[in-house]
């Protein structure tokens, strides 16, 4: 295939995307017929003007059919109608059939086929230009299902429907990409070269070489920054398919069902938006097939007659999460209980004992389905485990919300992107394993000599008291069967989260947080069914990146119901900050910014120094300025005793939120809390300090890395 017949592939099936969006389009709002039809009749116009010197005759004669029939909707000689807009969906199909045969076998296909027959007919009838046929029938049209489960055996044209079937995926290997994008990727790559060519001939031993090495870094940070944002792409271009299938759907199953997008500027991977194609489209249908009720019971529950399924994307938490809502019926989870049970997916008395969080977990098992009976729709208990099982595949995780009466929402958190993700990485048993930031809610450092007072037990299982709410605890070493090598000093706890899941994970030891690349498992390392992926780390080590849901599901921890689950509370606090609350001085509450806390560590004084006057600290092969702003070192030291046998509670902050790139040690006298705040407006109160509500008590804000520490005044 030539280059040119290549190229007109691709723009003639981006110009039919753009000619279903605004077919479906167009029925919601013929107010608006000029512009749209003016964009659909262009569409088809430049696809028969091509097609001429091409010597495609058999998709050129079709386009002339659809070209005439526009011609006379653009010039007001038609109107638009639900039967006018279904022709030309007929159309659409029958246009994109033919392109994605060009594409996989070079030619068109049969001339004159039946087929092309039947539909210049009925594109001719719509145009008024002949009457139907006898008795007033439809003539038969093009079948394209919108999923491969929908095509029974003999239903439609089997080679025509496989064939589009294809052409939904075959813009998979292109992507569209700004020039600047481009040109600043181009430009990035030249200070690459230019940077390595300098390192080489300089030489490890240099003076310059540290400085390089940190050009170096900025360089490729800048890149891969880049080569993020030309893969990005606006999840709308996935949500632009759903339109046309929610209307035939809607058709199929006997409802009145309008579609709303909101975030469709939201950018996802190109990767991970072809991976999550299937799994919401699973979830559209369901919402429109299971959610949606019947016209005459919507009108009895006191509803509209017509349903609305609504997508809506955003960013949170460093994931993008898209929501799939209805305003049906509900799950009523009683009789997804009763169905589990006559399924024999789970025992009665198991069944009889959840709650009804747990319940609604019950749809994602295999061969689930409450449908009466099998249809072109649903019905084959096929559905919602893919839909689990492929946003899994991609590190991602899926909720399910419903109220009877209300509606039903499916949630479908992903990663931005796949290729590079940001880690935590940890120790046990003297292995490294990383833990997605995404997942992580906070660490909690466990000294030996309190780990008996702070951990309880619930029967067999361990738990520990946060906040006043007690979370289970996994120890990893154990999970995983490795050798203990937690030391005298204590353990680390990551509290993660995952599908409603909310644990902690006991490790040996944190490292500091990396930028991981994520590379894919071999076949042994995928069947332990606990890990996701697997990376090589900055220092050159293996590390192995831990599946938080697989973990929690292993460890045997559910999920926990809220406090209230009659009352769904959606809250989006972008005007709050996270932060760890400690006492530096009497009586004082002061505050870091969470994401700029690393660890907390206990160390003892006489590990701790001093050089001019100001009190430093060897950690980890870096020599580690403190800020001890309340004295508390002077306080410990005079307290008396062995300085081996007193510590002094130190916070790591790195360089997440400095603006120096220093990283720096704050001693506090005691952590007090981790919570959400929010910042007062500087009112001069507090004399000139930044102020924030934590937990309805005020709390001093420490901005230590807004610029470097005076030393005189700190030591």
């Amino acid at each position: 295939m030539d280059d040119l017949t290549k190229e007109f592939i691709t723009e003639s099936q981006e110009g039919l995307d753009r000619m279903e969006r605004c077919l479906t389009e167009l029925e919601a709002r013929p107010q608006d017929s000029a512009q749209l039809v003016g964009e659909i009749f262009r569409a088809v116009h430049t696809i028969k003007g091509t097609t001429g010197f091409l010597g495609f005759s058999r998709l050129e004669k079709l386009a002339h059919a659809g070209e005439y029939l526009l011609g006379s909707l653009r010039e007001g000689r038609l109107a638009v109608t639900e039967e006018l807009v279904s022709g030309l969906l007929r159309l659409l199909d029958g246009l994109r059939a033919i392109v994605q045969l060009i594409e996989d076998t070079g030619n068109e296909g049969e001339q004159g086929s039946a087929d092309d027959k039947a539909l210049i007919a009925e594109l001719a009838a719509l145009n008024e230009e002949e009457p139907p046929t006898a008795g007033g029938a439809h003539l038969a049209p093009i079948v394209v299902p919108t999923d491969p489960a929908a095509v029974e055996p003999g239903a439609g044209s089997p080679s025509v429907a496989v064939a589009v079937q294809s052409a939904v995926g075959s813009n998979d290997k292109t992507l569209r990409i700004d020039v600047d994008v481009l040109n600043r990727m181009m430009n990035l790559v030249g200070e690459l070269v230019l940077t390595r060519n300098q390192m080489l001939q300089s030489g490890v031993e240099a003076t310059n070489f540290p400085e390089l090495a940190r050009r170096l870094d900025s360089v490729t940070a800048d890149l891969r920054e880049t080569v993020m944002q030309a893969r990005m792409q606006p999840v709308g271009n996935l949500f632009g398919k759903f339109p046309r299938m929610v209307r035939d759907l809607a058709r199929t199953c006997g409802r009145e069902v309008r579609i709303e997008f909101f975030g469709q500027e939201t950018g996802l991977d190109k990767s991970l938006l072809e991976a999550i194609k299937d799994p919401l489209t699973h979830a559209v249908r369901n919402s429109v097939d299971h959610g949606i009720e019947p016209p005459a019971e919507r009108l009895r529950a006191g509803k509209s007659s017509e349903g609305c399924v609504t997508l809506k994307a955003f960013h949170q938490g460093g994931s993008v999460v898209i929501e799939v809502s209805d305003d049906g019926g509900g799950i009523a989870t009683e009789k997804v209980r009763a169905k589990a049970v006559e399924r024999g997916l789970v025992p009665a008395d198991t069944a009889a004992a959840m709650s009804e969080r747990e319940v609604l977990q019950l749809i994602f098992l295999p061969g689930f389905s409450t449908a009466a009976a099998v249809t072109t729709v649903s019905g084959r208990g096929v559905g919602m485990d893919v839909v689990r099982a492929n946003i899994e595949k991609v590190n991602g995780s899926v909720e399910l919300d419903s109220k009877v009466g209300v509606g039903t929402t499916l949630r479908l958190r992903v990663p931005l992107t796949l290729a590079i993700v940001p880690a935590l990485v940890v120790r046990s048993g003297r292995q490294s394993f990383a833990l997605p930031q995404t997942t992580l809610v906070e660490l909690v450092y466990i000294p030996t000599r309190d780990a008996a007072k702070v951990i309880e037990r619930v029967g067999a299982a361990e738990v520990y008291r946060l906040r006043d709410r007690l979370l289970p605890m996994v120890w990893l070493d154990r999970l995983l069967g490795l050798n203990n090598a937690t030391d005298h000093h204590g353990f680390y706890m990551a509290v993660l989260e995952a599908e409603g899941c909310r644990y902690g994970l006991v490790v040996d030891d944190l490292l500091a947080p990396e930028e991981i690349v994520v590379k894919p498992l071999s076949t042994v390392l995928r069947e332990i069914g606990l890990f996701s992926g697997a990376t090589v780390l900055g220092n050159g080590t293996l590390a192995l990146i831990l599946d938080i849901a697989a973990t929690a599901a292993r460890a045997g921890v559910k999920p926990v119901a809220e406090e209230d689950e009659d009352q769904v509370v959606e809250v989006h606090q972008t005007d709050e900050e996270s932060f760890l609350v400690f006492e530096d001085k009497a009586r004082e509450r002061t505050a870091l910014p969470l994401e700029i806390v690393e660890r907390i560590e206990s160390v003892p004084l006489s590990q701790v120094e001093y050089a001019n006057g100001r009190p430093l600290l060897q950690y980890r092969g870096e020599l580690l300025p403190l800020r001890d702003d309340g004295r508390v070192l002077d306080e410990v030291e005079l307290a008396g005793g062995n300085l081996d046998d007193v510590a002094a509670t130190i916070l790591i902050c790195g360089e997440a939120g400095s603006k120096t790139g220093q990283r720096m040690g704050v001693v506090v006298r005691r952590v007090l809390d981790v919570s959400e705040g929010s910042l007062i407006q500087d009112d001069g109160a507090a004399g000139g300090g930044e102020l924030a509500l934590v937990k309805d008590r005020l709390t001093t804000i420490f901005r230590g890395f807004e610029q470097k520490p005076d030393w005189k005044e700190v030591a």
